[in-house]
């Protein structure tokens, strides 16, 4: 019987066709007498149980049974009907699924086959796509990686986001605690939340600035301005510092392996500080010099100030330079880091459905912007946006940031004086022919009084005294080097502010509800300053920023929906996971439980100094001690020691190590038993 004979269960179902669901026929089994097979079977066990019958029976019993004749036949049918129907139809039906994937494997090889034999078109098709030998089935598999990858990505995003809200909810989080995650808060330098000068009712306004280190750069920053010569000296430091660490690890196993104490923090960094000198030196000029056993002097003098692009005039493709050049921009080392940062930036965003109308990528400037819309006009600007100035500083950027900051702000001191001054001259213009009209008034009118007073008693007069405190801010504290050289401003921006606020105050004392010209003027002129110090004030301080990535995101979000906010928290956090290797602390990551920690008193306890029974029920746990002080003191106290007691009884602790307690105990010398939080002097 061929394949095409065979029935596909299971659309067949029948007791005795062979291949059918439920049939004890199969065609597995081919030329096997199938009912000799299963007579011989049931004549013999119930031969057996026969057998087992008459052993046991006593004669009398047997000669009242038809041995021969029912009882048999009954044992037989039983069998039959049970045995054989359910085992062997088990059996039946598992051989004929092996047969169905048998013949199916067979019937996949073949038209395997048989695929040489296909059209003309399908032949140019498979031709076009992997070639005249084989079907290249790489650019499908390419694109399920791809869709399972986007897959993944989309659905950790998810995950990520509902864990945000979900946190959000339940701390009740509302301010900078929900809008980055706790493991990512050191690198915060700025965050404020400040209501909308348009409305302030409905929306708010978040700056948060974010600086991401050299060292914390999963994936190092340099400027496109950067020489070819420091890149390979960067390079030639980083292997320096791979071979000394390899040193290290061969010294620890050499430790261990003499039965040694291992190295702590401290002793390592001391021993890799003395290995620097096996790798390299400071002799430049030498060309015999270890920092040249990598690459030769010669080489290194040919790339000196070379940066990233060489005069046409003198290109030659076929000088050392040029190729040493090209070798360090074929790996990309220059673009690396600021690309893969920018790529993984915009990536998020258009993932995370912060869709954005306006990018500006100043590649050479290391700078990034990013605006979801591409008007900057607030006014007519919608309640959800948000803002991204993605920018890459070094040492001496952040200088020349510092300098402007510096006279920005002495630029606001000078201007805020200035309609000080113009606002004191009005006022005392306006006090002229009035005798009486503040404080300084009545203190000069009753200035002589006091004088002649203060000559009688002998005390100094309050207008030779030093004037220190200008009633504006209060005095600050003088300048270390900390602050001069990380200067805050807070004490100027204070004054400036309460400056603003006092003359304010004054021209409501001056005109009331008049608005006369000079008011309108003045008072023109203070919005102005307020609106531009604010301004000001809301930018980042160049002194708290330290070289690397610094991200500046400004977001204006409704407050009862806070739409970007949210998103915009998915987003940096994943920002920062994929591009910081985040901080680092190598005392916590190195850490062990420290002798001091692991003291064999660590539960204190009464412990047992004579045969009475008072002393030895005493609290063996410290925490119940702590708790049940009052009864143990009352208890010490009625029941002295007796005279033979010792005076000074070394405790017994038991060390926390697994094992129970009471096995292993050990007591401390004589010598060292004194009092801890003075327990000891109870007794």
């Amino acid at each position: 019987m061929g394949s095409i004979d065979l029935p596909k269960s299971p659309n067949v179902f029948h007791p005795e066709k062979p291949s059918a669901v439920g049939s004890r026929n199969s065609l597995a089994q081919e030329n096997r007498d199938q009912q000799k097979e299963v007579d011989q079977l049931l004549h013999e066990e119930t031969n057996k149980v026969l057998h087992h019958v008459t052993s046991k029976l006593p004669k009398e019993v047997l000669e009242r049974l038809d041995v021969m004749g029912g009882l048999k036949e009954k044992i037989y049918n039983y069998f039959n009907q049970n045995y054989q129907n359910m085992f062997n139809r088990y059996i039946v039906t598992t051989e004929d699924e092996m047969v169905k994937k048998v013949r199916n494997f067979i019937d996949k090889e073949e038209m395997k086959t048989l695929a040489r034999y296909t059209p003309k078109e399908i032949a140019e098709l498979l031709d076009q796509v992997g070639g005249a030998d084989k079907f290249n089935t790489g650019e499908v598999e390419k694109s399920i990686v791809n869709m399972f990858g986007h897959l993944q990505g989309h659905i950790q995003r998810g995950v990520n986001e509902l864990e945000n809200l979900t946190n959000a909810l339940l701390r009740q989080k509302t301010d900078v605690g929900a809008f980055i995650r706790g493991e990512n808060a050191y690198s915060v330098v700025k965050c404020s939340f400040k209501d909308n000068i348009y409305k302030p009712k409905t929306v708010t306004d978040v700056k948060l600035s974010v600086n991401i280190l050299d060292s914390e750069l999963i994936s190092p920053i340099f400027h496109y301005q950067v020489t070819v010569e420091y890149l390979i000296k960067d390079l030639i430091a980083k292997h320096i510092i791979d071979m000394i660490d390899k040193e290290i690890e061969k010294l620890k196993d050499q430790l261990v392996d003499e039965g040694r104490e291992e190295l702590n923090d401290t002793e390592i960094i001391f021993e890799k500080m003395k290995k620097v000198k096996d790798f390299t030196d400071d002799d430049v000029e030498n060309p015999k010099s270890k920092r040249y056993s990598i690459i030769a002097k010669e080489l290194m003098d040919r790339i000196n100030n070379l940066r990233a692009e060489i005069d046409p005039a003198t290109f030659d493709q076929l000088n050392i330079r040029e190729n040493l050049k090209k070798i360090i921009d074929i790996e990309n080392i220059r673009n690396r880091g600021y690309n893969t940062a920018v790529n993984s930036l915009t990536s998020i965003l258009d993932t995370s459905k912060m869709g954005y109308q306006y990018i500006e990528n100043l590649k050479n400037a290391r700078l990034l912007i990013i605006r979801e819309y591409e008007d900057t006009d607030r006014a007519v600007l919608p309640d959800e946006r948000y803002q991204i100035r993605m920018q890459y500083y070094d040492n001496s950027q952040l200088n020349e940031e510092r300098k402007a900051y510096d006279a920005q702000i002495l630029s606001f001191q000078n201007e805020v004086e200035h309609i000080w001054d113009v606002l004191e001259a009005i006022y005392e213009k306006n006090k002229f022919l009035k005798r009486i009209t503040d404080f300084n008034d009545l203190a000069k009118i009753m200035k002589r009084r006091i004088h002649k007073k203060k000559e009688k008693e002998g005390n100094p007069v309050y207008e030779k005294m030093a004037k220190v405190w200008d009633e504006i801010s209060f005095i600050p504290a003088a300048e270390t080097d900390v602050e001069s050289l990380n200067r805050t401003y807070l004490y100027d921006k204070d004054k400036i502010k309460n400056r603003l606020i006092l003359m304010r105050e004054k021209l409501k004392t001056m005109y009331s509800y008049q608005y006369p010209i000079q008011r309108r003027v003045i008072e023109e002129r203070l919005n102005f300053l307020e609106k531009e110090f604010n301004r000001f004030d809301y930018m980042i301080n160049p002194y708290h920023i330290q070289p690397g990535l610094l991200l500046d995101v400004d977001i204006t979000s409704i407050k009862r929906k806070k739409a970007t906010l949210d998103g915009m928290a998915n987003v940096l956090n994943e920002f920062l996971h994929g591009v910081s290797k985040g901080f680092q602390d190598a005392a916590f990551a190195s850490f062990s439980r420290r002798r001091s920690t692991v003291r064999e008193d660590i539960n204190q306890s009464f412990a047992a100094t004579t045969t009475d029974d008072t002393y030895a029920d005493s609290k063996s746990n410290y925490l119940s001690m702590i708790n049940n002080v009052d009864s143990v003191l009352a208890d010490i106290t009625s029941k002295p020691a007796p005279a033979s007691a010792p005076k000074a009884k070394p405790r017994t602790g038991v060390v926390d190590t697994g094992v129970k307690k009471g096995t292993a105990t050990k007591s401390k010398p004589a010598g060292k038993a004194k009092s801890r939080g003075g327990l000891k002097e109870l007794d």
